[in-house]
């Protein structure tokens, strides 16, 4: 019972008990009928008064319907309400013998009381005892009581925590974009204020990631026109070196710039989701890097599909591959299948044999123009924005990745997709070339 609406329906139903439980007690004590030593005297008195006339005149009496008999009436003598009643006649008048009987063939408890020797005067009484079906009555009065409280605890558990569950139900619908897809105000008062607020929100977060992509891809579209200007400078610097240095921190600026707008292109879209060959993708990646110099190698990859846009896709693994290749001295590539509470999963790992990553900065290699080493920038290729961008891509093709140092040395890294289902013919076409 972690659940709110769990907790609240459980209290409601404990209150609703309580309370019911209270006023069934309370009802009881005030209703409850005075002692059977007292309600059966007014019928012993009535008793002694007929024995009386009886004795006096049975004619009479007898002609007036009363039963007098050489015996007690026939049937089990009930022994309690026998002795109550010898009790009450001694209240009431001379002690008499009595006999209280039950039976099938008696329309209720039979008193016989003795007369003169020989005779008894058999006497209708009414039956104090609580229903044969008081416990079976009980238990339908509680359950209904339980059956009723449930049921208006859990509708009104429900309507409680409705606002709840649309946060829920909103956060889950966050898109790519990190924006909120418009939430319908409709239902209760409490419900149409929270979709409000939500898509208030929603509209906020979208203008400003607006704002943040534009300016981003301005910024790095306004740095050509300068950057242009100034290599053309570089050109004319006579100083051999010095000009070499210009050239080459422009070309890193470029990188920058470049790299800049396409992190912007990959939050902001990136082409929809398609089968994808995913062993294929891979041994083109790692074809491709080899054929360049870079010291790869890969595993027999199983054949494994998954969706995800062909050449973000390429763009995400091959930054991951070469990231690896560069900074950990060669990457190793392997392709596995995983099943697990998430469903069936492609899982791909890349080794190298680096000196690995400080534990503390382990959360910020996915933040953009990270460096372990900032001195690092001068002698190796690239922006820091590599492991941003493909986390961004690998995210809104539901993966994941996560990184992990080796011992003695080395880095792991860990992507995980979701194959394909099994109605999704795998596509074993390339993904479009791209320069890495």
């Amino acid at each position: 019972m972690t659940s709110l609406g769990a907790r609240i329906a459980a209290l409601m139903i404990v209150a609703i008990l309580a309370v019911t439980g209270l006023a069934t007690l309370a009802a009881s004590r005030a209703l409850t009928p005075p002692p059977p030593q007292s309600r059966i005297e007014p019928i012993a008195r009535q008793m002694q008064i007929l024995a009386r006339l009886a004795e006096a005149d049975p004619a009479a009496l007898a002609a007036a319907g009363a039963r007098i008999g050489p015996r007690p009436a026939a049937g089990s003598p009930d022994p309690r309400a026998t002795h109550m009643l010898a009790r009450a006649l001694e209240h009431t008048g001379p002690a008499r013998r009595v006999q209280v009987s039950r039976g099938p063939d008696l329309p209720a408890m039979t008193a016989s009381v003795a007369l003169a020797p020989g005779a008894w005067l058999v006497l209708d009484m009414p039956d104090m005892r609580p229903p044969d079906d008081g416990p079976v009555i009980l238990a339908i009065w509680l359950a209904v009581i339980l059956a009723g409280s449930a049921v208006i605890s859990l509708y009104a558990a429900q309507r409680l925590v409705r606002p709840l569950r649309l946060l829920e139900t909103a956060a889950g619908r966050i898109g790519a974009d990190a924006t909120l897809a418009p939430v319908p105000e409709t239902g209760p008062a409490e419900v149409r204020a929270t979709a409000r607020a939500l898509n208030r929100l929603s509209e906020r977060l979208r203008a400003a990631m607006e704002s943040r992509m534009r300016l981003v891809a301005a910024a790095g579209h306004d740095l050509r026109t300068p950057m242009t200007r100034m290599r053309l400078r570089a050109e004319f610097v006579e100083d051999e070196t010095d000009r070499a240095k210009w050239l080459a921190d422009l070309e890193e600026l470029d990188r920058i710039a470049d790299s800049a707008i396409r992190l912007v292109r990959e939050e902001v879209g990136g082409g929809g989701a398609e089968p994808v060959r995913l062993d294929h993708l891979l041994a083109e990646i790692v074809t491709g890097l080899a054929e360049a110099g870079h010291p790869v190698s890969a595993d027999p990859l199983p054949p494994l599909s998954v969706r995800a846009g062909p050449l973000a896709l390429k763009r995400a693994l091959s930054n991951l591959v070469l990231n690896a290749a560069t900074h950990g001295g060669g990457a190793h590539v392997s392709l596995a299948e995983r099943h697990g509470s998430d469903g069936a999963r492609a899982v791909v790992t890349i080794r190298d044999d680096g000196p690995g990553l400080p534990e503390e900065m382990m959360d910020r290699v996915f933040e953009p123009f990270f460096r372990v080493d900032p001195a690092r920038r001068k002698t190796l290729p690239g922006a820091g924005l590599g492991l941003a961008i493909a986390r961004e891509i690998l995210e809104r093709f539901g993966g994941r990745i996560e990184i992990a140092n080796l011992l003695p040395r080395g880095l792991l890294q860990s992507v995980t997709l979701p194959l394909a289902g099994p109605d999704t013919p795998p596509q074993d076409r390339k993904a479009p070339a791209e320069e890495i």
